[in-house]
């Protein structure tokens, strides 16, 4: 076993980022979650571990957990790659400072005080779910991911339960073209999901996380099978680009309970305006 600590930007509730996890239908059943305690597996640097991450002083303390030993270089893209998944750098408090002004928002943000947000485990991630969820109901997409995930193996059993890793990119782009749409459903995705891991493969992450903003929402826009929904939701939710708060359904429900009355498309990005680059965290904070 190889411990080691993340810290995390104060305030942070690692309780509120379970109580996320356990509402999230994209994961579901893919971590063990504990009332202190995320049990899950990730693949890093090459390898495939499983992390537990628990309350630490200023963060948490994660316990890797392989069959091999790890790398200096595994360790360290596991830290990144788990403190990216939690938020854990995000500095929250001019977020909070532009909420204590937005009274019915106030009370959301009292509500979820210290929870930063919650991302897909990896963009690349985000990116085969996107393609995989559009236009199907979402256990018929689990069931597509879960065969994916199970193809390609990443299996370690840990404490009695057995965990399985997401793959990385070298693992995806290994699976051919015909099982990518056996597993998609229909040739159409299993293109999609073909050319844009191609793509993802000619950019790193780096670029991603810290591009400008529309440089990186451009890239995303010319991937096959991603629109402007689809690009918006692997900002927020793969890469944590909080720059634009995208209007939905969903978005619209969710400010009506909390501001008390139906919101117009323009009222909404009128709120959404007054948080500047937190937009997106002000629209997370609604949906969750």
């Amino acid at each position: 076993m190889t411990t080691i600590t993340l810290p995390a930007t104060a305030p942070f509730d690692f309780a509120a980022s379970l109580r996320f996890l356990r509402r999230f239908p994209a994961t579901a059943g893919e971590q063990q979650l504990a009332e202190q305690s995320l049990t899950k597996a990730l693949r890093a640097g090459g390898q495939t571990m499983v992390a537990r991450l628990t309350p630490a002083d200023e963060g948490l303390r994660c316990d890797l957990h392989a069959d091999q030993p790890l790398t200096e270089q595994a360790v360290s893209a596991a830290a990144d790659r788990l403190s990216f998944y939690l938020s854990l750098a995000d500095d929250l408090a001019p977020f909070y400072a532009i909420g204590k002004q937005d009274l019915p928002f106030a009370l959301v943000m009292d509500h979820l005080y210290g929870y930063h947000q919650v991302k897909f485990p990896s963009p690349l991630e985000n990116l085969v779910w996107a393609i995989l969820c559009q236009r199907v109901p979402m256990a018929v997409a689990t069931k597509a991911k879960d065969a994916l995930v199970s193809h390609v193996g990443n299996r370690l059993t840990f404490d009695g339960e057995e965990y399985a890793a997401f793959p990385d990119l070298d693992q995806l782009l290994a699976v051919p073209a015909d099982l990518l749409t056996a597993f998609a459903g229909n040739s159409t995705k299993g293109d999609r999901l073909y050319a844009s891991l191609r793509a993802w493969a000619e950019v790193d992450e780096h670029f991603l996380r810290t591009a400008p903003y529309d440089e990186v929402k451009d890239f995303l826009r010319g991937l096959p099978g991603i629109g402007p929904w689809s690009a918006s939701f692997i900002l927020i939710r793969g890469l944590g680009r909080m720059d634009e708060a995208p209007i939905d359904r969903e978005l619209v429900r969710s400010a009506a309970r909390v501001y008390g009355r139906q919101l117009s498309e323009d009222e909404l990005r009128g709120l959404a305006g007054r948080y500047g680059s937190w937009q997106g965290y002000w629209a997370h904070y609604l949906r969750a």
